[in-house]
């Protein structure tokens, strides 16, 4: 298994970043063909999702409801002020896990894979690990 660092600089505090192109790239670059690959945030106040990357209002809708519906100025108890981040990242997950046959994502036609920032903007680090395989037997 080998693992790989994507850095991001995000830009706002609450914020969905298509990083596919990002995955896609990686795995051009060093001639990935069939693997599976994990995405993984490091960060308690950040995720990892998959959602449509098709148009943008999906990812405004999430955002909008994610801010609706757990707000920054509830009164937690955690004093960071940032008890918001911390449940939105729970909700989306830190992780996920895809397959890649013969170079290409298995992804469906409209997903792309999000990094999810909650608490930004920050300097971050998605871990990408690739466990490669053979050969893809096929049935049938």
């Amino acid at each position: 298994m080998k693992k790989y660092e994507i850095d991001l600089r995000t830009k706002q505090r609450n914020e969905m970043i298509d990083i596919t192109h990002i995955l896609i790239s990686m795995l051009n670059t060093h001639n990935i063909k069939n693997a599976r690959i994990t995405v993984q945030s490091t960060h308690t106040t950040a995720g990892i999702t998959v959602n449509e990357n098709a148009d943008p209002d999906v990812v405004y809708d999430i955002i909008n409801f994610l801010n609706k519906n757990i707000p920054a100025d509830f009164p937690f108890k955690h004093c960071e002020g940032n008890s918001d981040s911390h449940l939105k990242s729970s909700f989306m997950g830190f992780s996920q896990t895809f397959f890649v046959i013969d170079g290409t994502i298995q992804l469906g036609t409209w997903q792309g894979v999000y990094f999810c920032e909650f608490d930004g903007p920050r300097n971050r680090t998605v871990n990408v690990y690739i466990e490669e395989f053979k050969e893809v037997s096929k049935l049938g």
